[in-house]
């Protein structure tokens, strides 16, 4: 196991790691970061890719200290995490094959930073002379400014937000209208309950889309089986998948076992089906043969493709059917991390994130990718953005109320295994009861944490 041969290289962990902590408040003051070249490790592809290289571009050609920043798609996340740990466990000159800048999201920073190869971006954003006004950090979403702080380990920060989205229910208008028009469903608009979603999930299965365009049988909702619908799912029924104080996960809670009964009952009436094939769902959704989808508000643009080249009917968003008063989303995203590297590099780093992050070019950013900004000026400056897209207005709003899945180092392999066991359970592979499927995965996670926990101490 992973963490079992990272373990072995402890001792040069730690001593790297003292280094990377080595917080003084004027480290960087008297620090030259002129003529440095910064690796950024990416996942972006497509017109994200597009817009993030003409970021860089735009940088490099105007920064005043003729820093270069070299941006390269690594894959995905999972290839990127692969390749940190690997190098970071690998021992050697790791400051030397590490990027001086990469995406990360809190669980894989948590570990990187534990492996001794993050630094403490607070001394960057809150150096007197390079870091970031008292008014621009109160610019900031406190909710997403707050996130890459790990309290568990005194409170260093060990990422810097650039962007973050969040899981909602894609619908398909006109055929919930058809449905109701129908007497086949007793509600009107998007369903707000778990019994709501049951209703329409079953009628519409029953009930194909009179603009479909496709062979594909109609189903009234594709599960993906991501952690993240897992989490989304527990967070809709009034839980949580880790509990911060006791430091543990509790992917066994009620919540998470009635969410997840609740998902295995829409399949056992055949009210909801597999995914087989990558983004098989928004391809079917477009083509009006799936009611019901959930999946990152970054997807918004292909729906809105999918749509136009498929069925072309009405559709939207909405929060994921609870049983709370109030909605709770499940909001991320990666941010970036700054890998121990030298002082100049580090600082040159911190230039190019500031410049990422500053509020005209989060504007930009954000109508490129269709992530959520992450500061609040950006954010009133899309006021056209806002009524020429209603649906990312719609979610954008949904802001209010979020919740995080765990920024804790171990949990890559934990959403692997989630995925893996809700595969089981969906398909009927595993048919043991719901709790004691959850309570072996709690115990899994819990262990997983433990040992990832352990390369700190």
């Amino acid at each position: 196991m992973l963490f079992k041969k990272l373990a072995l290289l402890l001792v040069f962990a730690l001593g790297v790691m003292s280094f990377g902590v080595m917080a003084q408040s004027d480290r960087y003051e008297n620090v030259d970061p002129s003529g440095q070249t910064v690796r950024f490790w990416h996942q972006h592809t497509r017109q994200r890719e597009e817009q993030l290289l003409k970021i860089v571009e735009e940088f490099n050609a105007t920064n005043p200290y003729g820093i270069t920043v070299v941006a390269t798609n690594e894959g995905s996340y999972d290839d990127i995490y692969n390749k940190m740990t690997t190098i970071l466990g690998a021992g050697g000159n790791v400051a030397e094959q590490l990027p001086e800048l990469v995406v990360a999201y809190g669980n894989q920073a948590a570990l990187y930073y534990l492996l001794g190869g993050l630094v403490d971006i607070n001394d960057l954003v809150n150096s007197p002379k390079w870091g970031l006004s008292a008014e621009e950090q109160a610019d900031f979403f406190e909710g997403f400014y707050n996130a890459d702080v790990f309290p568990q380990y005194g409170g260093v920060r060990l990422g810097f937000p650039p962007n973050r989205s969040m899981e909602v229910l894609y619908y398909n208008i006109d055929w919930l209208n058809e449905l109701r028009a129908a007497g086949h469903i007793s509600f009107d608009g998007p369903p707000t309950t778990p019994a709501q979603f049951e209703e329409a999930a079953c009628a519409a299965t029953a009930h194909p889309f009179s603009g479909k365009t496709s062979d594909t049988a109609s189903i009234g909702y594709q599960f993906s089986t991501d952690a993240s619908r897992f989490a989304s799912f527990t967070f809709a029924f009034g839980g949580d998948i880790f509990d911060v104080e006791k430091n543990a996960f509790t992917i066994n809670s009620d919540a998470a076992v009635e969410a997840v009964t609740f998902i295995k009952g829409l399949f056992e009436k055949g009210c909801a089906g597999e995914i087989f094939e990558r983004f098989g769902d928004q391809t079917n959704f477009g083509q009006g043969a799936t009611l019901f989808t959930v999946g990152s508000s970054s997807g918004l643009p292909f729906y809105q493709s999918a749509v136009e080249s498929g069925a072309n009917f009405k559709w939207s968003v909405a929060a994921v059917p609870h049983t709370t008063p109030e909605p709770v989303q499940n909001i991320y995203g990666a941010s970036v991390s700054i890998p121990v590297s030298t002082p100049e590099q580090e600082l040159a780093a911190w230039i190019f994130v500031k410049y990422y992050t500053a509020p005209d070019v989060q504007a930009a950013w954000g109508l490129a990718s269709n992530y959520f900004p992450v500061r609040k000026s950006s954010a009133e400056s899309l006021a056209d953005y806002f009524a020429e897209n209603p649906t990312y207005e719609f979610a954008f709003s949904l802001l209010g109320s979020t919740k995080a899945e765990p920024s804790v180092p171990g949990y890559d392999p934990v959403r692997r295994r989630i995925s893996e066991v809700m595969q089981a359970i969906v398909s009927g592979t595993d048919t043991r009861d719901i709790k004691t499927i959850l309570d072996e995965l709690n115990e899994f996670a819990n262990e997983e944490l433990e040992a990832a926990s352990s390369l700190g101490n």
